[in-house]
């Protein structure tokens, strides 16, 4: 006769084996498409590196915006439009990226967004960051392009009273430059009142003492790292079901010895 609890301990290890089967090669699928997502990141940064530097205007067609691509662009400073983004750390100190556009055209506004550089944080207590001085005249700077300003993770106070928004309307009274988690390009183009180009470029230091850091962080592409981890999950996986069939093995062999000991059960 059958024993009650080994008949239920057969069945909740087939059932645990089961679902460590599934959930393992699982995790070694989503392994594999993160390798494919760095795989298309480091391809779009290798195309966009090997097209021939491009001259911003008013007029540069969007498809020819593409991220990663250097670019170069002559025009004025809006310093009063500035914007510090917080929370951009650098080498493990945290700071602030400062994000000022640069006017292409005057009469049609034209304009595009450049991310300067780094600055450190100013200790809390001790005032605002100061900001490096601003070029007066034409200016001409050169860096990459990307489609957006990286974002962060919204940070949200109590009460639904978001402190790092972006003000409606720039320049703020009084002169502050705002600090914001994140700068989309729809809201910062309709608080400055200008027209900005589909892209933000990140400059290229030239060795110009302006105290600000231009060593932009890339993304991760590293992925045999992931193709590994997948390969462990699988191998993982591959172990869970070589003992679901040990179990399962074992439960029809003693299931066969109980039937050749009792012909009649």
């Amino acid at each position: 006769m059958a024993r009650p609890h080994s008949t239920r301990y057969t069945v909740a290890a087939l059932l645990l084996l089961g679902i460590a089967v599934v959930i393992l090669t699982s995790l070694g699928q989503w392994q594999l498409r993160r390798a494919d997502e760095r795989r298309a990141i480091l391809a779009a940064i290798e195309a966009g590196r090997k097209q021939a530097p491009l001259a911003l205007s008013p007029t540069t067609a969007p498809a020819d915006l593409k991220p990663w691509r250097v670019a170069q662009a002559t025009g004025t400073w809006l310093p009063q439009f500035s914007v510090l983004l917080d929370n951009r750390n650098y080498e493990g100190r945290p700071g602030y990226w400062l994000a000022t556009p640069l006017l292409l055209d005057g009469p049609s506004r034209s304009a595009v967004l450049v991310l300067r550089g780094w600055l450190p944080r100013v200790i809390q207590g001790q005032g605002e960051p100061t900001l490096p001085a601003t070029p007066q005249g034409d200016q001409t700077i050169k860096g990459e392009l990307s489609e957006r300003v990286p974002r962060m993770f919204e940070i949200w106070s109590l009460g639904n009273n978001d402190t790092s928004a972006l003000p409606a309307t720039l320049p703020v009274a009084g002169g502050a430059v705002p600090q914001v988690q994140n700068l989309p390009l729809d809201a910062y183009a309709k608080a400055t009142g200008l027209t900005l180009l589909p892209t933000v470029v990140s400059q290229f230091g030239f060795g110009e003492n302006d105290a600000l850091v231009h060593d932009w962080p890339e993304p991760s592409v590293d992925f045999q790292k992931n193709t590994f981890y997948a390969v462990q999950w699988f191998s993982f996986a591959l172990f869970a079901a070589i003992a679901w069939l040990v179990v399962l093995g074992g439960a029809i062999k003693r299931m066969r010895q109980r039937a050749a000991k009792d012909p009649a059960a």
